[in-house]
């Protein structure tokens, strides 16, 4: 009370108006900086209630009557609990498992009246992407880590139109291509180990035991108050030599609808190349193995805040793999048997030389920038950029928000920064 007399005091004891006045725009400008920083905080943090609310105002639909406004459901309540909050009360159990009884009950008829299936064409597409003849954009790198047994590298270009596209090099050292292979399409896995800690949801929809095609249903959580995602994708390995080329892609799928919660990913394209390297040890024999993955997907907020979170978040997210790697060498050592989706991802089809002769007749070629992208030069436009990351991240909620996204903003917003 003392300091705002004081500061009325100093205002009427000014000479003239303009002094005043600059008085007053001291005094105003910390209580203006304290009511920007409680909004952009309280939006931020907002509960999933009033979320629902602006979802349902902004709808093109007219106004629900009272009785069917979405708060007076029990289900729309259960929708505002977190996803750990949500399982006991059935939310993967019921409803998830609902939707995919009546998907499997339409049988293989739904792979071959939609274009769901992985073909020739992606296999083309993913091997050019990986010898760099796709004719791109070049690749700029974004960084390089490691750690005792795993080396890591990454680049990114902006394409022509759509989402920024990543590429990434990770060697890990004592693995064989299959068991990496086996590793990566082993979903039981991933949940139990937890090194994919996002994924709470997984079923195999529909698979082909001739080529290996799998369509998979996944719904993965996020934090930060954003709803869950889920992914109906499709995948298929190839053996080119020595080399397994897996291509997964995001596919339309009518027989499990729509929901608000978690919300549909509809681009998402996420292949590897899995081969063997030599060591980086320099014993001059074959004992690493190189996966190189190609990524892209549409995240539903503008590409520079999506860039910027995936460059602070990537090798936090990257780094945990290797544990999981390890973890799975000794579980398969150990004489545990291999889950349905591991044997699935042996089925491979063989592709000849004869294919690969075909395809070096393309020239086009990408380039790769060695040098790495510069940083801001500003921080207080970093801070504010990253201000607006947050509050996107829980109002653009129209397509998916990578965990490197998610978890690398709120590093940032929270100032727990890590240094590349």
């Amino acid at each position: 009370m003392g300091y705002v007399l004081s500061a009325v005091a100093r205002v009427l004891e000014q000479p003239t108006a303009w002094g005043a006045v600059w008085e007053m725009a001291l005094l105003a400008g910390p209580l203006w900086a304290a009511a920007l920083l409680g909004l952009l905080l309280g939006w931020a943090w907002r509960p999933r209630w009033a979320a629902g609310l602006v979802a349902t105002a902004d709808g093109n639909a007219a106004a629900p009557a009272p009785a069917q406004l979405p708060f007076a459901t029990l289900d729309f309540w259960k929708a505002q609990l977190p996803a750990r909050l949500r399982a006991p009360l059935g939310y993967s159990e019921t409803t998830v498992q609902q939707q995919e009884d009546e998907a499997t009950a339409h049988g293989s008829s739904e792979m071959a009246n939609e274009e769901l299936s992985v073909g020739k064409e992606d296999l083309v597409n993913l091997w050019r992407l990986v010898e760099g003849r796709d004719g791109g954009p070049a690749w700029i790198k974004m960084m390089e880590k490691s750690l005792p047994t795993m080396t890591y590298q990454a680049w990114r270009r902006d394409a022509q139109t759509g989402p920024p596209q990543y590429q990434s090099s990770t060697i890990f050292e004592d693995a064989t291509p299959e068991e990496v292979r086996d590793f990566f399409g082993d979903d039981e896995f991933r949940m139990s180990n937890k090194w994919d800690d996002m994924l709470i949801y997984h079923k195999t929809l529909e698979e082909c035991q001739t080529t290996g095609t799998m369509k998979v249903h996944w719904v993965r959580k996020f934090p930060f108050f954003c709803s869950d995602r889920e992914y109906i994708i499709a995948r298929r390995i190839w053996k080119l030599g020595g080399a397994y080329y897996c291509v997964t892609k995001g596919i339309p799928c009518s027989s499990i609808p729509r929901r608000n919660k978690p919300r549909r990913v509809d681009l998402y394209y996420s292949s590897w190349c899995i081969r063997a390297v030599e060591s980086k040890r320099g014993n001059g024999g074959l004992t690493a193995c190189e996966i190189l993955l190609f990524h892209h997907e549409e995240m539903g907020i503008p590409y520079e805040i999506a860039k910027l979170g995936i460059r602070q978040g990537m090798w936090g997210c990257v780094k945990k793999i290797e544990p999981g790697l390890r973890a799975y060498q000794e579980a398969r050592a150990a004489g545990e048997p291999a889950s349905k989706s591991a044997l699935m991802a042996r089925i491979n089809t063989k592709v000849g030389d004869n294919f690969v002769r075909s395809l070096e007749t393309n020239s086009d070629e990408s380039e790769i920038v060695e040098a790495e992208e510069k940083p801001a030069r500003s921080n207080m436009s970093r801070f504010l950029v990253l201000g607006g990351a947050v509050a996107l991240a829980c109002t653009l909620d129209q397509g998916l928000l990578t965990k490197a996204v998610i978890f690398g903003v709120a590093r940032k917003f929270v100032g727990q920064r890590k240094t590349l």
